[in-house]
């Protein structure tokens, strides 16, 4: 019989992985990392529940590290085979896996330097073992059947989610019957700028389906703009502080610079003096103008995007660390842009320290904030935080805006859901804390009458002729 066994994003938003398992093949679909919390660090060093010798391919959907993130884990651990993705996502790939490997080896010699030796963990993986990872990497264009292996075929479809972001479609042969699994990815909000919109797929054997916002709408736009304009205008020009921006360099960086720059012409906000500062999203936004022909219409006719890094006097990316802690410097006017998106890594945590304790500054979160994160804990009002192992008190203002991200919410997940013709035989709604995923699960049982399941870490379908039968 054929197995699925769902190995991460189960119950939870982080950690995507699944393998599928068939008479002559064994693929996984995602190898993410965990993030967020205590254990998030022992969890990724844990072994893989099997042997990645044995796995012969991967299939990816995009290139958050979440989705991404343990790749060079699995390479180092013995897998030889390809991995599939988009060509944009493996660009980005190109960017985030080395980016990930340089946090974990500076992560480990801090650690190690703390615990002077004592049970330190050796670092997940090196840049080598990320630049080997890299040379598996196969990218394939949206919409193009390939054959990873003989009895599977695999098709990339636009999930609107991310540059390079995919639907998977699956179809693994046996005893002469094909199933198809889909697997949702990340899902984009419909009708954002930029992407294009999540590609409908219409029909499934199986659904692995995610579920991030799944007890949830977003706002609607104009108010999401209005909170951002509201947000800025406040903290910059009445206050006198700066607006610090806890994003993913890949995505959510280029779509605020979009909002910022077409709300400037636009005439309704002030000429912000807008810093980003990621080394990586530098180059995530450098990847991203290379890839226009992904964008929708509306993103390719916005004057001045072709020459968005060039001539705009309000924006400017910082290239060195020295520029970054310049940047600590400013006191107000600004909007800093700042991976990582969960403040669990990276720059963005200088500028919370500085940032944090002065009440006329703002933090504006544009995306989902995962359980055991900082940016959890701020959302959730804390008063104190520890960073770099300081005591930081919390003062400046904190505002989620759930509409700038780059999740549908759970009106576009149901509709999405809605353009299958018939059922899927079996639905699993993964990639959302327990009470989201319940909630979505519930309303597709309710209101399109599917075979829901919401599965644990661990669990494992098995099918056999059942499908067949019902042919």
């Amino acid at each position: 019989p054929m197995k699925l066994h769902f190995l991460g994003a189960a119950r939870e938003v982080t950690g995507s992985c699944f393998l599928v398992e068939a008479l002559n093949v064994r693929f996984l679909v995602d190898c993410g990392m965990v993030q967020g919390g205590r254990t998030a660090a022992a969890r990724n060093h844990e072994p893989f529940p099997f042997d990645p010798a044995a796995i012969d391919f991967v299939l990816l959907t995009h290139a958050h590290i979440d989705h991404s993130g343990l790749l060079p884990k699995l390479t180092r651990a013995g897998f030889k085979g390809a991995i599939y993705a988009t060509t944009a996502t493996v660009d980005l790939l190109g960017v985030m896996l080395p980016d990930s490997a340089h946090i974990q080896e500076s992560d480990a010699k801090r650690n190690a330097q703390r615990l002077r030796g004592k049970d330190a963990l050796p670092p997940l993986y090196t840049l080598q073992d990320a630049s080997d990872c890299l040379q598996q990497a196969r990218g394939v264009e949206y919409d193009r059947e390939f054959a990873p292996r003989v009895g599977v075929r695999a098709r990339f479809r636009d999930a609107g989610h991310i540059l390079g972001s995919a639907i998977i479609e699956v179809w693994v042969t046996e005893y002469g019957y094909p199933t198809k699994l889909v697997f949702s990815g990340d899902l984009g909000q419909p009708g954002r700028p930029i992407l294009r919109d999540p590609t409908p797929i219409e029909d499934a054997d199986i659904l692995v389906i995610e579920s991030t916002y799944g007890n949830r709408q977003h706002k609607d736009f104009s108010a999401t703009e209005e909170e951002m304009i509201g947000i800025v205008e406040k903290t910059l020009f009445e206050r006198g502080g700066n607006v610090i921006v806890p994003a993913f360099a890949v995505g959510r960086t280029q779509e605020i610079l979009y909002h910022l720059h077409r709300l400037t012409c636009e005439g309704r906000l002030r000429q912000p003096k807008v810093f980003v500062d990621s080394p990586m999203a530098t180059q995530a936004t450098r990847i991203t103008r290379e890839h226009l022909e992904l964008f929708d219409e509306q993103a390719k006719h916005l004057a001045g995007w072709h020459a968005r890094g060039e001539n705009l006097p309000y924006l400017h990316f910082t290239e060195s660390a020295e520029e970054s802690m310049a940047l600590n410097r400013i006191r107000s006017g600004a909007i800093i842009i700042s991976a990582s998106g969960m403040c669990d890594a990276g720059r963005i945590r200088h500028h919370l320290r500085h940032n944090l304790p002065r009440r006329e500054c703002s933090i504006l979160f544009p995306g989902f904030q995962a359980q055991g994160t900082l940016g959890r804990r701020l959302i959730e009002g804390a008063e104190r935080v520890r960073i770099f192992g300081e005591d930081i008190p919390v003062r400046a203002a904190i505002h989620s805006v759930a509409g700038l991200s780059a999740h549908a919410d759970q009106k576009a997940l149901l509709d999405w859901a809605r353009g299958f013709v018939q059922p899927p035989a079996q639905t699993f709604v993964v990639h959302g804390e327990l009470s989201a995923a319940q909630a979505f699960a519930e309303l597709l049982q309710q209101q399109l009458g599917w075979q829901v399941t919401v599965p644990e870490y661990g669990h494992v379908l098995r099918w056999p002729d059942f499908l067949a039968v019902e042919r």
